[in-house]
């Protein structure tokens, strides 16, 4: 049977899914999810929407630009970017301008800033290898523990000491104290990249958007979705996939066939429902990687306006809130009541541990009494909510998984016809367009018959994918 099955109906998977549907190769996709977008989706709720994070789009790749806009074309909006950093009842900008942030902390934690900084040059850590040591060594520890310490931990669940380099170099790549004074002091020269991005686009009611109207064209094509589809086995013949087996919505084994294959649900899941069983040092492999959670209390506050920004990094260690969304800010939309304003708060967590099995009503109390905590709206302004739990959302960079995601991509490029793609399935830290690109990495395989591109090293750019050159 000449069909691709695809698991999973995130961004990549749909983006894979349309390609090939689109050139007229029949495509099958299963979504465990009652809905298509994966991490991307949009949640409505009382004809409120929420992101599930917030989610900008903007690529350097200018076929997964003209991808976007040949899906929703006069639907997205232009929006300006405005983020910053909440600690100790300051706001800080995002990214770190040096004067605000020297001058926003005090005069003593300044010279202590600068000492340490000095410090770092003239006795820096001599190997990199963990996130603590790369910005130790480009912000100094002072600094570090301030602006990069506390947050990351909320976001990783583990010590900074713990955490690969690989991470801040991915996303700070370029960014030092140094040359946040250089810049603040001087214009630069040259037209290297310098700030980030200042505006981007978003669908006027949220992503979710794109991803619905991409399921609606691949079955207008003629291809398939399943929800409520979760893949329990992928049979295999050596290093050839014969079928899946998934339950679909009313709990029945369905058995289904295909000529090529492509997976975008966790990697750590796949390996472990194939059948027969890999080697036992892919599965020990598996077993080494770990997924970061989060839970989003998205609530409906009888206030018009609260703040400009689009979103907030929460730094101050006092609370467990990580980072809020002001959805009104990103699209006027997505929230009905122009007297109304949305927040999505955002707390970062791990399956089953306490928090992520915290009953609705201890969540919002815990979110209520946070975000009056950090002083942006009281708990008697809030009027309503609604909780979404979000399992495997990040990757962890934790040391040592570079190995073990190095045994099991060996493994899997033994398959004659397996690919792995997006965030879950190439364990990788990607941006929504780099999901993207390697759905279409993917779906342009099949249709070249060849391996020409490679899934894998899609997001290995030596810039920050959100930088601006100026």
């Amino acid at each position: 049977m000449n069909k691709v099955v695809i698991m999973g109906a995130g961004p990549a998977g749909l983006a894979a899914g349309y390609e090939l549907q689109k050139s007229g190769i029949n495509v099958h996709l299963l979504e465990a999810d009652k809905q298509v977008g994966g991490i991307s989706k949009t949640i409505k709720y009382k004809d409120y929407y929420f992101d599930l994070g917030g989610h900008r789009f903007f690529t350097k790749s200018e076929e997964v630009n003209a991808l976007w806009n040949e899906i929703l074309g006069e639907c997205f909006k232009k929006t300006p970017r405005l983020s910053r950093i909440y600690y100790k009842n300051s706001f800080f900008n995002y990214p770190l301008t040096a004067m605000n942030a020297l001058l926003g902390v005090g005069f003593i934690d300044t010279f202590m800033i600068l000492a340490s900084y000095l410090s770092s040059k003239l006795v820096p850590y001599r190997r990199e290898e963990t996130f603590e040591e790369w910005v130790s060594n480009r912000f100094g520890k002072k600094l570090y523990k301030i602006f990069f310490k506390t947050y990351t931990e909320k976001v990783w669940g583990i010590p900074c000491s713990k955490i690969q380099a690989e991470w801040a170099a991915q996303r700070i790549k370029g960014l030092s104290l140094k040359a946040a004074i250089c810049n603040a002091l001087f214009k630069p020269k040259d037209k290297k990249i310098k700030t980030l991005i200042d505006e981007f686009d978003y669908p006027v009611y949220g992503p979710g958007m794109m991803y619905n109207e991409m399921e609606n064209k691949i079955t207008n094509y003629g291809g398939s979705v399943s929800l409520n589809s979760r893949v329990v086995k992928v049979n295999r013949d050596n290093y050839k996939v014969k079928s899946i087996e998934y339950i679909d919505g009313e709990g029945r084994i369905q058995v289904q066939d295909g000529s090529s294959f492509i997976s975008s649900i966790p990697v750590t899941e796949l390996v472990k429902i194939l059948n027969p069983s890999p080697d036992i040092e892919v599965l020990e492999a598996a077993e080494c990687l770990k997924y970061r959670s989060i839970i989003t209390v998205d609530i409906i506050i009888n206030k018009r306006e609260l703040f400009p920004d689009n979103w907030i990094y929460v730094h101050s260690p006092e609370v467990k809130l990580g980072r809020i969304q002001n959805f009104k800010n990103w699209s006027k939309n997505m929230v009905p009541d122009d007297s109304k304003t949305t927040l999505g708060l955002e707390y970062f967590c791990d399956e089953n541990d306490e928090l992520w099995n915290m009953p609705d009503k201890e969540l919002f109390k815990l979110a209520a009494s946070e975000i009056e905590k950090v002083k942006i709206c009281k708990r008697m302004d809030i009027e309503d909510y609604t909780i979404v739990r979000v399992p495997k959302a990040y990757p962890v960079y934790m040391l040592g998984y570079r190995q073990s995601i190095d045994t099991i991509e060996n493994y899997i490029k033994k398959f004659d016809n397996l690919q792995l793609i997006g965030r879950y399935g190439l364990f990788k830290y990607n941006n929504m367009d780099h999901s993207i690109m390697t759905g279409l990495y993917a779906a342009k395989n099949i249709i070249n018959g060849s391996d020409l591109y490679n899934t894998w090293s899609v997001n290995t750019d030596e810039e920050y994918h959100e930088e601006k050159k100026i």
